[in-house]
């Protein structure tokens, strides 16, 4: 591995190998809990507070969603300097980072009303002015730390302590993920209704900036190597022996390689889509002739499916090409953007339920699998937050599309049919173009 740049020593402050089991699992649980930490950097946890920014900010919805859009949007153009500093410092220090980052910037969106009543009395700018921007960094900060470093950086610190299990462990992460996902609306609720919507944001900034940044600090190591272990603890020997030489390949070079492309492009695509479903959710379901109750019921029986089938795929994953997911997935994608055109049928509903829900868990597993499998560990970091960043760009667009496309053509549909069609050419793309898994286990 590629020695940190700015790193702390692996025995500090304790040698992981006096451990009395495989400290790959208490990496599992570090790199589980740090996604879950990022929530309030993505939209759903961002989400809850909407209207409470509303109100006090002296926005109007259509701004604060703009707002969101250009902060998400400009976070993105950090994402692969971000995953080079990753690859230079190592997990440990970028996970410690990103939280502080993170616990920070809610600090500041929890001052921004005292900001603008002192900014207005100070500067000749009108107040909307004052708020968009202010509001705007906020956006900027949370989603670049949380949304793009925290979850990134999570997510891949686990991949390289495991090898031959690497994708039922994974897997296994994320249906504590989705659980931690789901619970979070409700939980943020809940804050708000106790402490309200200033404190709610304070606690989760002392959360995340202070009980997790030091238990990621005392707790996190960079890699099995760098401590005197070997990935998987007592199967290194064997997954040495059935594992192919891996290339190490540079971003460069990957960025020229057709199968990044491929697979950034449909993780990219879905975000945009799933996004702008999530978000126009109740629009979408109103416009088949369906309540509202409804459109709210559908996310319960798509994340069983969600999650059943990350496992699943998961477990596979240690076992099949990933190019076979790949074209499940977006075999899934297809039905799913099927069953949204036929939205007002019963079998439509389910056909959505049963093909997004089945997207979503290939998404969850192609995301933590792909890159390593193809590029290797050395730029894993830069390479993974180039695809990050195409990630987060999708999510920003989708529902801006979506509105465009309810504008000018009065529904939904011209915007559906635009991405299955690119669905659709990515699928024949995936099954034209050769995919070679260098980091795929023999056998």
């Amino acid at each position: 591995m590629k020695q940190a740049r700015i790193s702390l020593p692996a025995d500090w402050p304790f040698p992981v190998k006096r451990f009395p089991f495989f400290y790959g699992w208490v990496i599992c649980f570090v790199s589980t809990l740090g996604i879950i930490m990022s929530i309030p950097g993505q939209t759903v946890g961002m989400a809850v507070f909407t209207d409470h920014f509303i109100e006090v900010f002296g926005l109007t919805r259509t701004q604060l969603s703009t707002a969101y859009l250009f902060g998400t949007l400009a976070s993105s153009v950090f994402l692969t300097k971000a995953g080079r500093f990753y690859d230079r410092s190592g997990a440990r220090i970028t996970v410690v980072g990103a939280s502080l980052v993170l616990g920070i910037c809610l600090s500041f969106i929890a001052s921004i009303d005292y900001l603008i009543s002192f900014l207005t009395n100070i500067l000749p700018v009108p107040h909307f002015w004052i708020s968009f921007t202010l509001i705007l960094i906020g956006y900027f900060g949370v989603r670049f730390s949380g949304q793009g470093v925290l979850t990134s950086a999570s997510r891949n610190v686990l991949l390289v302590w495991f090898e031959r299990r690497r994708g039922l462990v994974s897997g296994t992460r994320s249906v504590f993920v989705t659980l931690g996902f789901s619970l979070t609306p409700p939980f943020l609720a809940f804050l708000i209704s106790v402490f309200g919507w200033r404190m709610a944001l304070l606690v989760l900034a002392f959360i995340v900036a202070v009980v997790f940044s030091l238990l990621a600090l005392i707790f996190l190591r960079n890699s099995p190597e760098s401590c005197g272990l070997q990935a998987d603890g007592g199967l290194a020997e064997e997954s040495r022996a059935k594992t192919s030489s891996i290339p190490d390949v540079t971003p460069h070079d990957a960025k020229r390689h057709p199968v990044f492309w491929i697979y950034a492009a449909a993780l990219g695509l879905y975000s945009l889509f799933g996004t702008a479903l999530v978000f126009h959710i109740v629009s979408i379901f109103n416009e088949a002739g369906r309540s509202a109750e409804e459109a709210f019921t559908y996310f319960f029986p798509a994340a069983i499916v969600s999650v059943s089938t990350n496992l699943l795929a998961s477990w596979l994953s240690d076992h099949w090409p990933l190019k076979r997911l790949l074209l499940i997935m977006l075999s899934g994608f297809l039905a799913g953007g099927w069953g949204i055109l036929h939205l007002q049928t019963e079998w439509g509903y389910w056909l959505l339920v049963a093909g997004f829900g089945t997207t979503s868990g290939l998404w969850g597993c192609l995301s933590n699998l792909a890159f390593i499998r193809f590029f290797g560990r050395l730029y894993l970091g830069e390479i993974s937050g180039l695809n990050m960043t195409l990630t987060v760009i999708g999510s920003a667009i989708g529902p801006v599309m979506f509105s465009l496309g309810l504008d000018l053509f009065g529904s939904y549909h011209a915007a559906i049919w635009l991405n299955m069609f690119a669905v659709f050419a990515l699928f024949i793309a995936a099954i034209i173009i050769r995919q070679d898994e260098p980091g795929r286990l023999a056998g």
